[in-house]
């Protein structure tokens, strides 16, 4: 990859690397590794998204961990909503729990 202080990369992907940012030229310490995005829902409104990442030379942690964006909801809830609102969180939570232990998985086989 080309970057704009290190000239031509050769990056090497982590078996659960699915995209890169594909910005061009980009710095060395900002390539990274992206894994599959996993999308988490209420009522059809996005609540955040999770993924992979890893910044292989990045300034600070170079370890593979999960990146969580939130979608920006905002709804006012009557109990009955409220109630849907709290079991989908807890689906969710199912959900992260399962992601975190493949992460235990992909730290600790050295497939950072």
């Amino acid at each position: 990859m080309p970057t704009v202080d290190h000239g031509l990369i050769t990056l090497t992907c982590p078996a659960w690397c699915t995209q890169h940012d594909i910005r061009l030229p980009q710095y060395k310490a900002d390539l990274s590794h992206t894994g599959p995005e996993h999308i988490f829902r209420f009522d059809g409104d996005e609540l955040f998204r999770a993924m992979l990442t890893q910044y292989p030379f990045g300034s600070g942690s170079r370890e593979t961990g999960l990146y969580i964006e939130e979608g920006g909801f905002a709804r006012t809830l009557d109990p009955a909503g409220l109630r849907q609102l709290a079991a989908t969180l807890t689906v969710h939570a199912v959900h992260l729990r399962t992601l975190a232990g493949q992460l235990d998985g992909i730290v600790s086989g050295g497939d950072r």
